[in-house]
């Protein structure tokens, strides 16, 4: 009898080495659970961390936002003293001058024909007057000779008087003409940089029309206008903090260099003056800034971190509050003795009335009293009598 293999199913071959893994690790698996099933949790490590500082007390500071604008101490518009035409202009919008540099150039042809006029006018009146002089002389001689009379001695001294009068005048009229033709240069009173260009080669101007303006770059400040309520409380030693809206990362500290005593009608508002030194960063006249005014209330409250402060939908306001009680023996109002995350404690939550805020902190009316100490990061989902690991603020920085 033949006997047909292809009849009969094939049996898959086992491979006992991956299997015999399998089951190791497996029962390996097993026995880790049951033994970390026998251990005793501890419920420190179950608690989750928060930080927390103490409330205390401090003078009151009143914070007063502000928006403003760096303006230059010098923005002139510039114009000629006389009139003429534009010859040439040296400068282009944005170009840093310096003082006395030549900006406009008027023509002067006409004026310095009118100049060689006066200078040989005052050429003649000299030699008249030489000549006078001269003859006046010869007769004081002949004079003495007893050759003239007195009377024609007095009327050629006389002529000198009348010759050096002339010559005076021609001197003036030539000063007066040379101080024209200067003024047909227009030159920058003060170093700057040029933020207008009014005028151009060949056109006619006349005194008192701008064809310039110039900004001076070295001598800025800023311009805020405060709420007339605060005037009272202001002087040059209220501290004051700058954002540049160009660097919004970096708050500058500035000074009050003028409070003008003058209110808007329409506003009610006063301006005051502040200057910052910004180090690097460039400020330009124009550039926004945001300021807060530092004002003391002339008060003492209890203040706590900002962080620590839950606002809710309905108007609710709370904090949550380490209950001194729920370690016997700790000290909670002072720093602990062992590491950051060692004291197990309880929490309850506090309502709470707010008022002003100023540097990362805010003032505490109602709710709780100095050397509370509260939760300040970890505060977002705690519960009534839940224990918690505490860490102090001064650790978690």
């Amino acid at each position: 009898m033949t006997v047909n293999y292809s009849e009969f199913t094939t049996i898959p071959r086992i491979n006992f080495r991956r299997l015999t893994f399998a089951v190791i690790t497996h029962a390996l698996f097993t026995a880790i659970i049951m033994v970390s099933a026998s251990l005793p949790v501890n419920a420190a490590d179950r608690s989750p961390l928060v930080v927390v500082s103490t409330a205390k007390t401090d003078s009151v500071i009143r914070q007063v936002p502000l928006t403003g604008t760096v303006t230059s101490a010098r923005v002139a518009k510039l114009s000629t003293e006389v009139s003429g035409q534009v010859e040439a202009i040296n400068v282009e919008v944005g170009d840093l001058v310096e003082t006395g540099s030549a900006l406009i150039r008027l023509d002067q042809e006409i004026e310095q024909l009118t100049l060689q006029a006066l200078q040989a006018r005052t050429k003649q009146a000299s030699a008249e007057l030489s000549d006078s002089q001269r003859r006046y002389q010869d007769a004081k001689r002949l004079r003495k000779q007893k050759s003239i009379s007195e009377n024609d001695l007095r009327l050629l001294e006389a002529e000198v008087e009348v010759d050096a009068a002339m010559l005076k005048q021609q001197q003036a009229e030539q000063q007066r003409q040379q101080a024209r033709i200067e003024r047909h240069v227009l030159q920058a009173p003060f170093s700057g940089v040029i933020s207008e260009r009014l005028t151009e080669a060949g056109e006619w101007i006349e005194p008192g029309r701008p064809v310039l303006t110039l900004v001076a770059v070295n001598d800025l400040r800023i311009e805020f206008r405060v709420p007339q309520e605060y005037y009272s409380s202001i002087d040059k030693q209220t501290t004051l903090d700058v954002t540049l809206d160009a660097f919004p990362e970096h708050e500058f500290a500035g000074t009050i260099d003028a409070v003008v005593p003058v209110s808007d009608p329409i506003s009610r508002t006063f301006l005051i003056h502040a200057i910052v030194d910004a180090g690097d960063a460039r400020m330009t006249p124009g550039m926004s800034v945001h300021g807060k005014l530092h004002l003391s209330t002339g008060r003492r409250g209890v203040v706590i971190s900002r962080d620590a402060i839950l606002r809710y939908p309905d108007g609710r306001i709370t904090v949550w509050v380490i209950d001194p009680d729920s370690q016997p023996g700790s000290d909670l109002g002072s720093e602990p003795d062992s590491g950051p995350g060692s004291k197990i404690a309880t929490v309850s939550e506090k309502h709470v009335t707010t008022g002003h805020s100023f540097d990362g902190l805010i003032t505490i009316r109602e709710g709780i009293a100095a050397g509370d100490v509260i939760v300040v990061q970890g505060n977002e989902s705690l519960q009534d009598g839940q224990q918690v690991r505490i860490q102090r603020y001064e650790e978690a920085r």
